[in-house]
């Protein structure tokens, strides 16, 4: 080959060269201007709270309706509970007999009870008014000689009877009086405090059975229905707090450079075709059991995943749970 052919083909080679740089740089180019920006996709969620009841029961109507929006108060459902029920009668009856108990021994003896210990004293008093006198007779005439010593001692054991009498009297009397002991009005008083209680303890699982809104939110979910029986603890419904949303992002960890905690970024709703300012507020490692990237067999690290949650800055109208947010990383 001459050196003519050999200068040819250096020249060709050196300007095929040429055009392959050219054309990897100009793909390059284009390629960088109009890349896809990478995005981080999430949904919208929001808090929820779960109804249930403390007390078994058959549920006997439904209040509400799912996508109903409810406020705190309002009746969701009513259970019917006739266990509840039976009881709540027989704590009632054991609470009047308790209350009757303890009026009577506070109250102590009836009028007529006091009036007649009174009339059985003075009655006593009385008798032994006339054997007291009847032995200072004799006890004179035995002193003068006039009676034997036995009809002194028969006077003076029927004076001592009627001393004993009168005073036996006298203790029903103030006994009627008084009323009971303090130990019996104590206990008394205390056995009305426990039916009491067990009153109250009965009336608070009457309660349980009208379920009600203890805040302001939309129905998302009703589990049970009319006539079902459901267990205590059994969830009925979800209410869903409308007020307290939040969009959640599962990020790999090279993605969160621009996602600090308190970092502010425009997000866009598609389903609304709306952009919406949101503040990262939350950030969590999702663990092992989350998706990882690999990266090892380029010599580098596997990457893990973190949940981000971040709330929007002002409340967006329409925005539902479950709605696709998406941020753009440049």
């Amino acid at each position: 080959m001459d050196n003519k052919t050999q200068k040819m083909n250096i020249v060709l080679s050196l300007t095929a060269f040429a055009v392959v740089v050219a054309i990897v740089c100009a793909v390059g180019i284009y390629t960088f201007k109009h890349r896809v920006p990478e995005i981080i996709q999430g949904q919208a969620e929001v808090s929820e709270y779960r109804v249930s009841s403390k007390v078994p029961g058959r549920i006997l109507k439904i209040m509400v309706q799912e996508g109903q929006f409810v406020h705190a108060g309002d009746t969701l459902a009513i259970l019917d509970t006739p266990d509840i029920n039976a009881k709540q009668a027989q704590a009632e009856a054991v609470l009047s007999a308790a209350t009757a108990q303890n009026a009577k021994a506070q109250k102590g003896a009836r009028e007529e009870q006091i009036q007649g210990a009174y009339e059985l004293w003075q009655k006593a008093k009385a008798g032994l008014e006339i054997y007291e006198k009847s032995y200072r007779r004799v006890e004179n005439l035995f002193g003068q000689g006039v009676v034997s010593e036995q009809k002194r001692d028969e006077a003076k054991a029927q004076y001592d009877a009627a001393v004993a009498t009168e005073r036996a009297a006298k203790s029903q009397y103030d006994m009627a009086v008084n009323g009971a002991e303090e130990e019996v009005k104590e206990m008394a008083a205390a056995q009305m405090r426990q039916a009491e209680g067990v009153v109250a303890e009965v009336n608070s699982y009457i309660d349980e059975t009208v379920l009600t809104a203890t805040l302001d939110g939309e129905v998302s979910e009703i589990f049970p229905m009319v006539g079902e029986l459901v267990g205590t603890g059994a969830p009925i419904m979800n209410i869903a707090v409308m007020d307290e949303m939040w969009v959640s992002f599962n990020v790999r960890e090279d993605l969160l450079q621009d996602l600090t905690m308190g970092a502010v970024r425009d997000a866009y709703v598609p389903a609304l075709d709306k952009t919406v300012p949101v503040k990262v507020t939350y950030m969590r490692d999702l663990g092992s059991y989350a998706a990882w990237k690999a990266t090892k067999v380029n010599g580098q690290y596997d990457l893990k995943t973190f949940e981000v949650r971040a709330v929007p800055e002002q409340k967006v109208e329409n925005l539902r749970p479950g709605m696709t947010v998406i941020i753009n990383r440049e």
